[in-house]
């Protein structure tokens, strides 16, 4: 149910909100905040927005032209269950303020382009997303990099490196090994409580939420499952979620991460994207008879998909860290084919028996360090161009691809080996982003500007592990 301006005004006065937070995503992904009182917000600031200094944010506006406005949508509101203080909390786009434009860098501005430029191509009305974002959760993590040396250290009391431990009151082992952590019971599962809370939490918030459990990696990784929605409530909920997870694991004493590979040697983190077409109140992706039952607009789709891969790649896997997770084994999917059940496939159609409506691709290579309204927008993107040009994905691959001989694995194309490869490919192949004015050169220049700074960063330090290689080499 939609709530109007006037209902949150309401709200505010009926159940005593005493303060008013206003979160935006940030380019990276990362929520930033700014707390008014409640007499700031009024009926007009739901269009108008509120005036804030954008020139220390990251990647946006230099101090010669830092102002801009947050909008809050009056869907999003929910009272932060984390703060003392009764605060309502809403999500905000930015606006320029002196011409009430949208704001060309804003990432919630630029998928409300995409769903506007969906609207326009008349090929669907609705896209929906499904991402299933999944994190660890440490006792102890501790880092450096400087000058003089480097290291890190993450630690769980689930890891199996952990077994001959000295632990206070004893070690009690029930240790969970390597590649076992999907899905042991409780005393080996440590979690069930924080995660029960976790979606608990979020259903409370508004999330449609499905399940939770321990996943694959033994040192405490971690999923929570939601339900698909239109494309920008969908990334809301992403933010939310990781709101959620950090918060609540800091209230147990422990640490949340959405990094792709924080443990060597073990599963990495992703985010899967379940997405589909609908047009009319129908879906789209729905064809009896073929493979997979999937209909010539999902197969389209695919190929817009396959074909775009190498460079949105850049959006939905951003991070040096992300290609440490996409190496071939550890279910990595690095193969740009689409398959019924191979999981190793960038591309997966999950099993949704007779239903036209439960018709779904599901994207497999991406990570929860994306921003998800570049991330759902640029897929979004790649495969309505698949659908625009007819781009053939061709046939679904059920081989088990780990067992394929060299000469066979070498004519089915991969991911990029590194973000480097990725921003490449994106400035390369850039136009089905720029359709539609929905990615702007400039955009897209910029995010490569930003993200090859982090790439120079990695490039420029010495590694721990070179040091086991090569010191007395």
């Amino acid at each position: 149910m939609s709530k109007s301006p006037q209902d949150v005004l309401r709200q505010i006065k009926d159940e005593g909100i005493e303060l008013i937070d206003l979160k935006f995503t940030d380019l990276h992904g990362k929520w930033q905040h700014l707390t008014v009182c409640t007499d700031l917000l009024e009926e007009e600031s739901f269009t108008e927005g509120l005036a804030f200094d954008g020139s220390s944010i990251r990647g946006w506006k230099g101090i010669q032209a830092s102002d801009m406005a947050m909008v809050p949508d009056p869907n999003s509101a929910w009272v932060d269950p984390f703060y003392r203080h009764k605060t309502l909390s809403m999500i905000c786009s930015i606006q320029e303020p002196r011409t009430g434009q949208p704001y060309e860098r804003c990432p919630r501005a630029l998928a409300q382009r995409a769903l506007n430029h969906l609207a326009s191509t008349g090929l669907a009305d609705m896209a929906f997303f499904g991402p299933e974002p999944e994190f660890f959760l440490f006792d102890d993590v501790r880092y450096n990099s400087a000058e003089g040396g480097s290291f890190y250290s993450v630690d769980t009391i689930e890891a199996n490196w952990n077994t001959g431990r000295i632990e206070e009151g004893g070690n009690l082992a029930y240790k969970i090994q390597e590649k076992e952590g999907y899905f042991p019971v409780a005393p080996n599962d440590t979690a069930q409580d924080i995660r029960s809370e976790m979606l608990l939490l979020m259903s409370q918030l508004g999330i449609p939420t499905e399940k939770h459990h321990h996943e694959v990696a033994g040192a405490g990784q971690h999923e929570l499952g939601m339900k698909f929605a239109e494309l920008i409530e969908a990334a809301d909920n992403v933010m939310t979620y990781k709101y959620v997870v950090r918060n609540v694991a800091k209230k147990y004493g422990k640490t949340a991460t959405f990094m792709p590979k924080p443990v060597f040697n073990d599963n990495g983190s992703g985010m899967h994207v379940h997405q589909s077409l609908w047009k009319g109140g129908q879906p789209l992706f729905f064809g009896e008879g073929t493979y997979a039952n999937l209909s010539q607009t999902a197969r389209w789709y695919i190929g817009g998909i396959l074909k775009h891969a190498p460079a949105f790649l850049a959006f939905t896997n951003p991070t040096t860290n992300s290609y440490k997770r996409l190496v071939p084994g550890f279910e990595a999917p690095v193969n740009l084919v689409y398959s019924e059940g191979n999981r190793s496939a960038a591309v997966r159609i999950p099993l949704t028996g007779p239903s036209p409506k439960a018709k779904r691709l599901e994207f497999r290579s991406g990570d929860a360090l994306a921003n998800p309204y570049l991330a759902f927008s640029a897929m979004l993107m790649a495969g309505l161009d698949g659908i625009k040009n007819q781009i053939d994905p061709g046939d679904g691959e059920d081989r088990d691809l780990f067992e394929l001989a060299a000469e066979e694995l070498s004519k089915i194309a991969t991911v990029p080996a590194s973000l480097n490869g990725a921003l490449e490919a994106l400035n390369a192949d850039r136009a089905f982003l720029t359709a539609g004015d929905v990615f702007s050169d400039d955009f897209i220049d910029n995010w490569i500007d930003l993200k090859y700074e982090e790439v120079q960063q990695l490039r420029q330090r010495p590694h721990p592990h070179e040091f086991t290689m090569y010191y007395d080499a």
